[in-house]
């Protein structure tokens, strides 16, 4: 399912040491999430984006959206039809919200569980 641009689960144990280079001392990584050459990192003090550009992917763009910055979010289930969950996240300052689509594989409840564990501090 990755190759249709879409998020599944990867073991926050190994992403912690893939990009201990981020964090922060003693930050670490609660759910971890992979979307073809991208990755999402909910830590337990913020929210990592890390873009990969470019044909190679050698260009990477890394995003930090503290848990205090997040206004509100949203998850849709996914269905009969569409097989795929969808969480969009609203930050202080932006019109847009960040989205970002999961497999039916990925448990959405758990993503929002996080989120709200965090957000709602």
């Amino acid at each position: 399912m990755a190759l249709f641009g879409n998020a599944h689960t990867i073991d926050s144990g190994e992403a912690q040491q893939e990009y201990a280079r981020l964090l922060g001392q003693g930050e670490q990584v609660h759910a971890a999430y992979l979307l073809i050459r991208d990755t999402i990192l909910f830590t337990d003090r913020r929210l990592i984006l890390i873009d990969k550009q470019g044909i190679t992917g050698k260009k990477v763009e890394y995003h930090s959206v503290p848990y205090r910055s997040i206004t509100h979010f949203a998850v849709e289930t996914a269905g009969t039809f569409d097989l795929d969950a969808e969480l969009k996240i609203w930050v202080s300052g932006t019109a847009a919200p960040i989205e970002k689509t999961f497999t039916k594989g990925v448990d959405i409840y758990e993503v929002q569980a996080i989120l709200t564990q965090f957000v709602a501090k």
